[in-house]
């Protein structure tokens, strides 16, 4: 069915000024969603590429610290047996210290040196 434009009231006019607008907004708007899907997606590749990357950084570093700590401990088992084997040479080099190699304690109260006694108190 042919319209005739001067038969069309302003409202039925009006009606299909406003659909067109609708349809047009409705357009552009997908069009929108369209390049800010394609933008998140881009922004959701590179994140994910930086956490990749940080990830093999920090696994990596991970790797170098347990290098590290293996060798601190071997370094460490060979000072320990190393300090043994001294302490076991010493033990059996030595003597067995006797009442004479022991020094002698003066554990009479000296009257000539002011010491002061340490369980009472000077207020």
């Amino acid at each position: 069915m042919i319209r005739d434009p001067a038969s069309e009231s302003a409202i039925d006019q009006a009606a299909r000024r406003l659909e067109r607008a609708i349809a047009l907004l409705e357009q552009r708007l997908g069009e929108a969603r369209g390049r800010a899907g394609l933008e998140a997606g881009g922004l959701f590749d590179q994140d994910r590429a930086k956490l990749a990357a940080e990830l093999d950084e920090a696994r990596a570093r991970e790797k170098a610290l347990e290098a590290a700590g293996a060798e601190a401990s071997a370094a460490l088992g060979l000072a320990i047996a190393e300090i043994r084997e001294v302490l076991e040479a010493d033990e059996t080099d030595e003597p067995a210290p006797t009442e004479e190699d022991e020094p002698e304690l003066d554990l009479e109260p000296d009257a000539e040196r002011d010491i002061p006694d340490p369980m009472t108190r000077e207020d």
